[in-house]
């Protein structure tokens, strides 16, 4: 199995004419990615890389009802709407690439995503692959068959190139993937680690799983809460980045929700929290692959 994306999922690219989308579209036709359809308002009649835009995701669906998952690659400003079009038109799965979008409208979109039930990914979500079946946005570059092979790991990060860092890693352990997400480094994420862990506990593949996590924020905090919880059941192993500015200036670093404001956002408070409930807790990010292999996984 795997989750979010598979061999079954149909992809609209909002936003496909952007130099974004259309220099990342032939990395993910190439991987076997069934984008269908692309959109942007004005541009519809056009093709990009053979296929076709529509101006609107309505529009789309009429010639594509099989569409069931939206790459969002507009601008900032454009987001909010961009998803809520996605959601309205009842679109299942949802995954922003865009970066800085306002908080505020990372807010609506959350809100928006959970009165409709649908999954939305990110934003600045580096995208979500599941090696061999389908590959959603810059994750993994242009050759990620070099890192990303199947297998029965799950691997939710915060940071994008630290997505395929760890699944390199868990490459060299000697085990492959079978799903990875970019959840975006913002502070308002639409999917956290807690609903990603929910998801691989109940995918039949995934046998163990991995966070990249980071100061700021409580999202490694829940999924301990999840743990002790019961909800989650199955190995995990995590990595928390950041241990450094606990002993500097408070301020941001990197991600717009690396910002530590009080104990429960230091890495070391999420450490001691993830270990309590069970979690392998790796001091540097290369023993993850250590722990792996003492999961005595098959």
């Amino acid at each position: 199995m795997s989750i979010l994306v598979d061999n079954n999922t149909k992809v609209v690219i909002q936003g496909i004419t952007g130099r974004e989308a259309s220099e990342k579209l032939p990395e993910m036709l190439e991987y076997g990615t069934d984008i269908v359809a692309g959109v942007t308002p004005g541009k519809g009649g056009q093709e990009v890389e053979g296929v076709p835009v529509y101006d609107t995701v309505e529009e789309a669906l009429d010639d594509h009802p099989q569409i069931n998952t939206s790459l969002v690659y507009v601008p900032p400003s454009a987001a909010k709407d961009a998803v809520f079009e996605a959601i309205e038109n009842d679109i299942e799965l949802v995954n922003v690439v865009t970066e800085r979008v306002p908080t505020k409208d990372s807010w609506k979109i959350h809100e928006k995503a959970e009165e409709k039930d649908v999954r939305v990914v990110g934003p600045t979500s580096v995208g979500i692959i599941s090696p061999g079946k389908c590959k959603l946005g810059p994750i993994g570059g242009s050759r990620p068959e070099k890192v990303y092979k199947p297998g029965k790991i799950g691997i939710v990060s915060k940071s994008g190139g630290m997505t395929t860092e760890t699944a390199w890693v868990v490459r060299q352990a000697g085990f492959g993937v079978s799903t990875a997400i970019g959840l975006g480094g913002d502070r308002i994420e639409c999917t956290t680690f807690a609903d990603a862990l929910k998801m691989f506990e109940s995918d039949d593949q995934t046998e163990a799983a991995v966070i990249f996590g980071e100061l700021g924020g409580t999202y490694e905090n829940k999924a301990a809460e999840l743990i002790e919880q019961g909800a989650f059941s199955k190995p995990l192993v995590a990595f928390i980045a950041g241990k450094f500015t606990e002993e500097m200036p408070s301020q941001r670093y990197g991600h717009a929700g690396a910002v530590i404001r009080e104990d429960t956002d230091k890495p070391s408070y999420k450490e001691k929290r993830l270990r309590e409930a069970g979690a392998q807790v790796a001091d540097f990010h290369h023993e993850i692959g250590d722990m792996i292999e003492n999961l005595e996984i098959q």
